[in-house]
């Protein structure tokens, strides 16, 4: 196989809908898929690791990496900022890696901005109810969290036209088999192996 171009998927949904247990399972099962590492300006907590949980820097480096245009997305979170580096995502898709973006509507957007080919997908709950119901079975938000977090995610939800692919979350294995088909379906897109078709070819 002829080494090729790797795709970025950017996956987001509302708190609740099942994005980091979907997400986990598809980077576990799925060979040359990565999570992409962020950089921050928090620091470490025990047991992170540099270069495999986050890149962790100084807030001068941070505004350094701002100016320089090298994020393709950032937010500041309670106080640290986090932000996806250009250079890295660049150096993986150039070995061929897909890597896999977990990012709320906003980052996502600006993503899909610096990176139009990116392919981007929404995860959906299969009802404000179910969602509702979700959430309190955690047992770790407070009712105004709660209240809140669904609010925003209606506010998520108005975005879904930007997306590529929408799929519910009802059903686990559904939703799992769902989300790698599209996975697997862009790696055989003609750009990807173009390569390979013509270098077979070229051998007859």
């Amino acid at each position: 196989m002829i080494p090729h171009t790797g795709n970025v998927f950017v996956i987001s949904a509302p708190s609740g809908t099942g994005k980091s247990t979907l997400t986990s399972r598809l980077v576990s099962n799925l060979e040359g898929l990565i999570f992409s590492i962020s950089t921050t300006t928090r620091a470490p907590r025990e047991g992170e690791v540099e270069g495999r949980d986050y890149f962790f820097v100084d807030p001068d480096a941070f505004d350094h990496t701002v100016a320089e245009g090298g994020f393709l997305e950032w937010v500041e979170v309670y106080g640290n900022r986090y932000g996806t580096g250009r250079d890295w995502i660049l150096q993986q898709l150039a070995k061929g890696v897909d890597v896999l973006l977990d990012i709320e509507t906003t980052g996502a957007l600006a993503v899909q901005e610096r990176m139009p080919d990116a392919i981007m997908i929404f995860l959906l709950p299969p009802s404000a109810a179910e969602l509702e119901r979700r959430l309190r079975s955690r047992g770790k938000d407070s009712e105004e969290q709660i209240e809140m977090r669904l609010k925003y995610a209606r506010h998520e939800l108005e975005f879904f036209p930007r997306y590529d692919h929408l799929i519910v979350n009802g059903d686990l294995d559904v939703a799992y088999r769902q989300l790698e088909s599209v996975v697997l379906a862009a790696r055989s897109r003609r750009p990807r192996m173009e390569p390979t078709a013509r270098q077979l070819l070229s051998e007859f």
